[in-house]
């Protein structure tokens, strides 16, 4: 199978797990664990979205934070159901992702990347400052519930629905990559120069591009707040703008499976690491982990099956005495 094929496939596997899950797990600690996993399958498949355009961001917590704020307030004063106060929070993420790419989109990737991280510290500033007294400042507020803990089996009804959403992003990253609009989101990324050439218009695609990523991030965000039921500035942290990067790198940069795959490999590695008994040494042992992918599996863990074929196929000729003499 080439690389495409394992990406399809392993992604479907993982699918397949989480559909399961509930029915081999019992414990509500586990479930709540894939839950969130889930939730940041949807964040890093928003960043690996934008990555694809040929874009980099430091700052996707923003997104991340401001679509769950917005569909708290919404929810709030509006009285929607938090499903559909979901929607439209992503929206307003989307409506300032699009604003934050007409001012910079023109820029170089790690220039923009650098640009995005500041903006998620201005967010969080003005989150805690100026609209403190409808954010509630560092003390945070409540966001309803995305099923009321009254109705039976609202947390297994609940999993299923942001799996749901979690297959339909997925699926809808696939199309994408396969439409025209993901071809010239790879002819941008791979040259400007030569996409431009062929008719391509670079900034209105790079727009498209930061505004549904920036929708799905957003989504995320409102995702998990509506799962735990409150709120806080920490949503905009530097931590939570690193971990969709970190999940994608190990995974596999621009492939669909990537965000999945190292989403879920990690964050078993980190809950292992925390259930032994490692709390801040878990970075150093991530750390160590994330650079020897790079160093060795540049195209991340996707890439592993291809790497461990080839690896076969030269030990198997080294083994056949004047192989390769004979195939000349």
């Amino acid at each position: 199978m080439d690389r495409e094929q394992l990406s399809r496939y392993g992604t479907i596997a993982v699918i397949v797990a989480a559909a399961i899950a509930p029915i081999v797990i019992s414990n509500l600690f586990l479930i709540n664990l894939v839950t969130l996993m889930l939730i940041f399958v949807i964040f890093a498949s928003a960043w690996n979205l934008l990555a694809y355009s040929g874009q980099g961001s430091l700052g996707h917590a923003a997104f991340f934070g401001i679509g769950a704020y917005a569909s708290a307030l919404i929810a709030g004063w509006l009285g929607l159901v938090p499903i559909l106060a979901i929607f439209l929070g992503s929206g307003v993420a989307a409506i300032i992702g699009v604003l934050i790419g007409l001012t910079c989109v023109r820029l170089r990737e790690w220039f923009l990347a650098m640009v995005t991280f500041g903006f998620a510290i201005i967010v969080q500033t003005i989150t805690v400052s100026i609209l403190a007294p409808v954010t509630g400042g560092w003390d945070g507020i409540a966001a309803p519930r995305l099923l009321s803990p009254s109705i039976p089996y609202y947390q297994l009804i609940e999993y299923y629905l942001i799996l749901a959403l979690t297959i339909g992003t997925i699926v809808l990253i696939w199309y994408i990559m396969k439409s025209k609009i993901g071809l010239a989101f790879s002819a941008i990324r791979e040259n400007e120069l030569e996409a431009r050439a062929s008719g391509i218009d670079p900034v209105r695609y790079r727009l498209l591009a930061f505004g549904m990523s920036a929708y799905l991030a957003g989504m995320a965000g409102a995702l998990q707040i509506h799962h735990i039921g409150y709120i806080t500035p920490e949503i905009f942290g530097t931590d939570l703008s690193f971990w969709p990067v970190t999940y994608v790198i190990f995974g596999g940069l621009g492939t669909l499976a990537g965000p999945v795959v190292g989403t879920v490999v990690l964050t078993i590695v980190w809950e292992g690491l925390k259930m032994a008994g490692f709390t801040f040494s878990r970075y150093v042992i991530v750390g160590i982990i994330l650079i020897l992918v790079i160093i060795f599996l540049p195209t991340g863990l996707v890439g592993l099956p291809k790497r461990l074929q080839d690896w076969r196929e030269k030990r198997s000729e080294k083994q056949v005495p004047g192989k390769g003499a004979l195939e000349e």
